[in-house]
């Protein structure tokens, strides 16, 4: 008998006879019903073929991949539950997707017609049992699906980046039935840890050298040390955003009845898709505690920016037989230099010039510290060397290590028609001289906060004669870059107090503030620019 049973052509068949191929094949057409007895039916089948061929011991075995399964047995042949070969003294005659054992004599052509029908029921059989599996499968998959959606939402809908991390993981080991769980963000080539679920501590940082993510996803590279210490089988899949890796996910111990086992295709799928929305959650979260950040940074700068609009002079003193000016642009929303005019008497005024180091709230408070503090020790010693000693000293006890201030502090007598000075460490001011000669009130000290009990801070006096014009600036004067890197310098400076000496003060400063644009071209302010100006009659 060949291996395929062929339909053969016959002459008509008499009446009895075509009342039995309709009866063989009323045989076959039940198993169209969804409550049939598929394996009921193929025992009818084989045990009319058995009949017609007079076969006394009849089995059916499926031929699978893995070998020969039993079907059924008919005649006097029963066989075990355990049976996995059949008979050795039984012939062989292969049907499509099964194997017919029988001890009959011989075979006719109304057999061959039972074998077609047994065949046709074996196949029939296996398509009902593909399509239930594919049913199966299809609904199982749409039940994952739908889990993964739901577990999808829960993530989605925190924003809290740290506690993400952990719900993460609780829905990874819910989803995977696994024991062991870790999160690891990638970030300037480290893979750091951000949550972990069960056992023992994980490696807190992985470089990204030791870790080869494709071949931990197809399960051919070994672990670095310490991903996740004490798992005997390990999946780990990568956290990604358009192909780009932002961090790993591993999972460790796959629970099941006898205990733990390793992580099949299906896990590995599931693990792949649920990584897919962690980093969506994940980004989403990030860019949720940025724009929380930028908010954050946008009131902090405001509150400074009030902070500094309250310390700034509001308005500028009358001084007789002079004239004073103050001039103030910030390189950003709250900037770092300061200036005040101070009333120390009815004839002696203070000016201050100031540049804190930073930007922004820490910026703002400690000028807020310096001119409050400035205040109260002119009051107790008066201007002059020992107050800014201890102005140094406050602002170094109140400040942290890596916070200073360079400190111009000046002070007219106007009786004495002279001007004193204190520099810690700030640009050197200028006294233009109606002729043009030019005196520089040089540092004789480090900025304010820099070092405790600060040496070295001396007192200067200069003469003021009509004419004389005097200019304290902050360092975004003179260190104005131009687009080719060049510095406005101090020579510039002092050319240009020369050339319009004897203009107005407002339009003084209306000229410097048109230089710094004009050098600077289209280059963006690099640092705050303060100019105070005073001239006597």
């Amino acid at each position: 008998m060949s291996a395929e049973v062929e339909p053969q052509s016959h002459p008509a068949l008499p009446a009895s006879s075509r009342g039995a191929v309709a009866a063989d094949w009323q045989i076959l057409f039940s198993l169209e019903k969804r409550d049939a007895d598929d394996r009921a039916v193929i025992e009818k089948a084989l045990g009319h073929w058995s009949r017609e061929a007079g076969a006394r011991r009849a089995a059916l075995f499926a031929v699978t991949e893995g070998g020969l399964q039993p079907i059924t047995a008919a005649g006097e042949l029963v066989l075990p539950a355990s049976c996995t070969e059949p008979p050795a003294d039984l012939a062989r005659l292969d049907l499509p997707g099964a194997a017919l054992f029988h001890d009959a004599p011989g075979l006719h052509d109304a057999e061959e017609r039972s074998l077609l029908l047994i065949a046709a029921a074996v196949r029939i059989c296996r398509l009902k049992t593909q399509l239930f599996e594919h049913r199966f499968q299809a609904n199982l998959r749409g039940v994952e699906l739908q889990a993964l959606y739901e577990v999808g939402l829960a993530i989605a809908s925190t924003l809290d980046f740290d506690r993400l991390g952990e719900e993460v993981l609780l829905r990874a080991v819910s989803l995977l039935d696994a024991r062991r769980a870790g999160l690891y963000l990638a970030e300037n080539g480290i893979y750091r840890l951000l949550s972990q679920f069960g056992g023992e501590n994980a490696r807190p940082a992985i470089p990204d050298c030791e870790v080869d993510v494709a071949g931990l996803m197809a399960d051919k590279a070994a672990p670095p040390e310490g991903l996740l210490p004490g798992v005997r089988h390990l999946l780990a899949v990568p956290v990604e955003i358009d192909g780009s890796p932002r961090g790993l996910l591993v999972v460790g111990d796959k629970e099941s009845r006898t205990g733990v086992g390793p992580f099949g295709a299906k896990d590995r799928r599931m693990a792949l898709l649920f990584a897919n929305q962690a980093a969506i959650a994940l980004e989403n979260a990030k860019l949720h505690k940025m724009a929380l950040e930028k908010e954050r940074l946008e009131r902090e700068m405001e509150l400074a920016s009030e902070i500094q609009k309250q310390i700034l002079p509001k308005f500028t003193p009358e001084i007789e037989g002079y004239d004073l000016a103050g001039w103030y642009r910030p390189a950003r929303h709250v900037g770092g230099d300061y200036y005040s005019f101070l009333n120390l008497g009815p004839d002696r005024h203070g000016l201050v010039v100031a540049d804190v180091t930073g930007k922004g709230m820490p910026a703002a408070l400690l000028v807020s510290t310096v001119h409050s503090a400035a205040r109260l020790l002119l009051d107790r010693v008066g201007p002059g060397a020992e107050f800014v000693t201890l102005l140094n000293d406050h602002i170094w006890e109140s400040s942290k290590s890596n916070k200073f201030i360079t400190f111009l502090f000046a002070w007219l007598d106007r009786e004495k028609q002279t001007l004193s000075w204190v520099n810690a460490g700030h640009n050197p001011g200028l006294v233009v001289r109606r002729g043009g000669k030019a005196i520089q009130l040089s540092s004789s000290g480090v900025p304010l906060g820099l070092l405790p009990r600060a040496p070295g801070y001396r007192a200067a006096t200069v003469d003021l004669e009509p004419g004389d014009l005097v200019c304290l600036y902050s360092d975004g004067i003179t260190e104005c870059e131009a687009p080719d890197d060049e510095q406005y310098g101090l020579d510039r400076l002092e050319a240009l107090l020369r050339e319009h000496e004897g203009r107005p003060l407002e339009e003084i400063l209306r000229i410097i503030d048109q230089k710094m644009v004009d050098f600077a071209a289209s280059r963006p302010q690099g640092d705050d620019q303060t100019v105070v100006l005073l001239r006597r009659r």
